[in-house]
């Protein structure tokens, strides 16, 4: 726990400084990220014999973060991954790699950078701050689950796949989640209705990618997907919940709020 704390508290000023700054840092912190988890995500799967056409996962990464960044056309990104899909499905006919491999090589690709860039489609919107909610609904809800599971936890949610989660640590995740999104909202006036729907539904979601992510790793037969942040494991370890925060974050202020 203690060494868990620590690391959190020598990494949390670099990313609050990422956040206030946003533009450059934002996208080059993404991008690192992305490609890190994405290695982690692939190196995991070796466990079970199966291997991932890395190259081909970092040349995608790269273009997701450029057209986040750049704005292209999405006409050119369809074209683009249609060729490197085309890459692929050459590779599989050579019998370089098999059907299993490509398939772990595209989930890591939509899983990973893929999601992971709406965090740069929402700092592209007008009000930058939205950015800010992404990782105040992983935080709040990984942090109020933890102290209410500890507390109050009695009936397990999910015991085949996290058998430390509880129902109640679910809950109180949920409530302190919206509860922060409200507080958030009102600093900087923002819709508070808006704030405490984003951080309840925002929280279920932050969960369900916690728990996608154990899934994963129950099915390789691994704890932690790598050893880059000591206590806490690898960096999708640490970034499994805000993966599937970001996206549903920045369509929601897409469709309900400009």
């Amino acid at each position: 726990m203690f060494i868990r704390i620590l690391s959190s508290i020598i990494l949390l000023p670099l990313l609050i400084f990422i956040l206030i700054n946003g533009g450059i840092p934002l996208y080059l912190g993404v991008l690192i990220v992305s490609l890190i988890a994405l290695k982690e995500f692939y190196d995991a799967f070796k466990e079970k014999n199966l291997n991932s056409v890395n190259v081909l996962g970092y040349i995608l990464c790269l273009i997701f973060f450029i057209f986040s960044v750049l704005k292209f056309s999405n006409e050119y990104l369809l074209g683009l991954s249609f060729i490197l899909f085309l890459v692929a499905c050459i590779l599989i006919v050579l019998r370089k790699y098999n059907i299993m491999d490509m398939s772990i090589t595209f989930l890591g690709i939509l899983y990973i950078p893929y999601l992971l860039n709406h965090i740069v489609l929402i700092s592209k919107l007008s009000d930058y701050e939205y950015v800010w909610l992404v990782f105040i609904i992983a935080w709040m809800t990984d942090t109020f689950a933890y102290f209410s599971g500890y507390f109050f936890g009695k009936n397990k949610l999910i015991p085949e796949v996290s058998p430390k989660k509880t129902v109640e640590g679910s809950i109180g995740g949920i409530l302190g989640s919206s509860l922060s999104c409200v507080l958030f909202g009102s600093l900087f006036n923002l819709n508070l209705l808006h704030m405490a729907v984003i951080g309840l539904i925002g929280s279920i979601i932050a969960q369900f990618g916690d728990l996608f992510a154990s899934s994963i790793k129950r099915f390789l037969g691994i704890k932690d997907y790598g050893k880059l942040i000591p206590g806490h494991g690898g960096i999708l370890d640490r970034f499994d919940s805000i993966i599937f925060t970001a996206p549903f974050v920045y369509y929601y202020i897409l469709f309900f709020i400009k």
